[in-house]
């Protein structure tokens, strides 16, 4: 299964309001550990789970997968 999210992403839209990954949790209502394995281990999150990261942030899904060069966009 090829994967859809990279932290890299999440860590854009973190810096951008400066917030901790404390605060993501809290927003998100996601544990820390749970955080830290994506950011750290690289571990695939659960659909939900990556669905309350995305609004928590404010943020589409679509803004934090991975795009790849065969992805085009629409006008």
């Amino acid at each position: 299964m090829q994967k859809m999210f990279n932290w890299k992403s999440i860590q854009v839209e973190l810096d951008k309001r400066k917030w901790s990954l404390k605060k993501l949790a809290t927003e998100a209502n996601v544990s820390m550990s749970t955080l830290e394995n994506y950011k750290y281990a690289g571990a695939r999150p659960y659909f939900d789970t990556i669905c309350k990261i995305a609004d928590a942030l404010g943020v589409s899904l679509d803004d934090l997968r991975i795009k790849n060069k065969a992805t085009k966009k629409l006008p």
